[in-house]
C-alpha cells in the first residue's frame, strides 16, 4: 500500500499491516535557496513529526525494527584529512537538515526504551548510483563532454557510498541481531581526492581527465561569484567516515568497489543513450 505523505497525521494502519520491519528511507532533503521563513520547522515537520509518528504506529503494532537511513550531516559537514567521523562521535550538525534527522535520531532511541522496538540508524555521506542527481552528475556530464576542470590542486579526502553497497548494507541490518539499537557509518570503504575521483570516472568512460592546477583559494572565489558557494566546499572539502563499527560487529565488507559503481552507472548512462 503506498501512503501520499510523510506527515505528523498521517495514518499508517493499512500499510503496517503484517509488517515485521520498517526502512524509512523518506526525508525532507536539502532545499537549495529555501525561501521559507523557518527552514528548521519545515525540516521538523516532516523529517522529524512525521518520522516518529510512523515510529510510533509501527511499535503499536507489534513490528520488531525500524530501520532509519539518516545522514553523515548529523556528524558534521566536514573532517580534516585522516581523522574520519566516527558513528559513535557527539553529533555536530550544521544546517536544518542535519538538526532534524539528529532530532529524528534521539526521537527514535526513545521510542525504543519506552516500547521494545529495535531502532538502527544508518548515516551515509554522498550516495551514487545508476540514478545520481545534483552536484554529482553534473560532474559526470562535465567529464564526459571533456570539459576542462580546475580542481587538479585539490587534495582532499571523501567518502562515497554507491547505492548498491547501501542497500545491500540495509538488507544486512534489517536481520543482523548485533545491529539492534546501534549507529552505523556506512561507505565504499575506500576515500578519494576530487581529481582522483574524476580521473577514475574518465578512465570508466573511456575519455582523458581534463583537469587544471588552479589554486584551491580561486575556485572558491571563482565559485562563490558564481553562486556555487556550496558545492566548492564538497569539491574542495574533505568529509571521511569510519565504517569499522559496521565491519567489526556485523562482518560487513562493501560488495562493490568505488570502480564497480563508477562503471555500473556509465554502463546505465550508455545503455540508455543507445551505445
Amino acid at each position: 500500500m503506498s501512503v501520499d505523505d510523510l506527515a505528523p497525521e498521517t495514518d499508517w494502519a493499512q500499510a503496517l499491516v503484517g509488517v515485521n520491519v520498517v526502512v524509512h528511507t523518506a526525508a525532507r532533503v536539502h532545499v537549495m535557496n529555501d525561501k521559507v521563513a523557518d527552514p528548521l520547522s519545515e525540516f521538523r515537520y516532516v523529517n522529524v513529526n512525521g518520522t516518529l509518528n510512523l515510529a510510533r504506529q509501527a511499535a503499536a503494532v507489534g513490528v520488531r525494527r525500524f530501520v532509519f537511513i539518516s545522514s553523515v550531516k548529523v556528524n558534521g559537514e566536514g573532517t580534516l584529512t585522516g581523522y574520519p567521523f566516527t558513528a559513535d562521535a557527539v553529533p555536530a550538525p550544521q544546517d536544518a537538515y542535519g538538526i532534524s534527522k539528529l532530532e529524528a535520531e534521539q526521537g527514535l532511541r526513545q521510542i525504543a526504551l519506552e516500547t521494545g522496538m529495535e531502532v538502527v540508524v544508518i548515516r551515509p555521506p554522498l550516495v551514487y548510483g545508476q540514478d545520481v542527481r545534483a552536484n554529482f552528475q553534473a560532474l559526470l556530464d562535465a567529464v564526459e563532454r571533456g570539459l576542462p576542470l580546475p580542481l587538479r590542486a585539490i587534495d582532499n579526502r571523501r567518502s562515497l557510498v554507491a547505492l548498491d553497497n547501501l542497500v545491500d548494507f540495509i538488507i544486512t541490518c534489517i536481520n543482523h541481531p548485533a545491529a539492534a539499537n546501534q549507529t552505523f557509518l556506512v561507505s565504499d570503504g575506500e576515500d578519494v581526492s576530487t581529481p582522483e575521483l574524476i580521473r577514475r570516472m574518465a578512465h570508466g568512460m573511456g575519455r582523458p581527465a581534463r583537469l587544471i592546477p588552479v589554486p584551491v583559494w580561486l575556485v572558491h572565489a571563482l565559485a562563490t561569484l558564481l553562486g556555487k558557494r556550496d558545492m566548492a566546499l564538497r569539491l574542495c572539502g574533505s568529509l571521511q567516515v569510519d565504517i569499522a563499527k559496521a565491519r567489526k560487529l556485523l562482518g560487513w565488507v562493501p560488495p562493490l568497489t568505488l570502480d564497480e559503481g563508477l562503471k555500473k552507472i556509465q554502463n546505465r548512462r550508455e545503455r540508455e543513450a543507445g551505445i
